[in-house]
């Protein structure tokens, strides 16, 4: 596994290894591979207890309507527009019976 790492040398005390988010670590040492060790250890420590890192993928455009597709299915099926009557009466039927919540 690999991320970057800023190394940097800190005025009288050597130098200073460190990473952003979501690790933030940062290691102090008089010499500049033991500052990367330190980092190294801190890291390796983090994983080992439980933490992860993980790569995730964001989608850029959201999720397509899976009804879309079904959109506009039955314009031209010449049976449609019976169907859609006989449900609208039976809605009007419904609507009428006190029985009926």
């Amino acid at each position: 596994m690999q991320f970057p790492v800023l190394i940097e040398p800190v005025a009288n005390n050597g130098y200073r290894a460190s990473s952003g988010p979501p690790l933030s670590v940062s290691a102090d040492e008089p010499t500049r591979d033991d500052a990367v060790r330190k980092l190294q250890e801190q890291v390796l420590r983090r994983l080992h207890a439980g933490a992860e890192i993980a790569t995730v993928e964001i989608a850029t455009q959201p999720a397509e309507n899976p009804w879309v597709k079904y959109a506009g299915m039955f314009k031209d099926d010449p049976d449609f527009k019976d169907v859609v009557e006989i449900m609208a009466e039976n809605r009007r039927k419904m609507n009428e019976d006190p029985e009926i919540p």
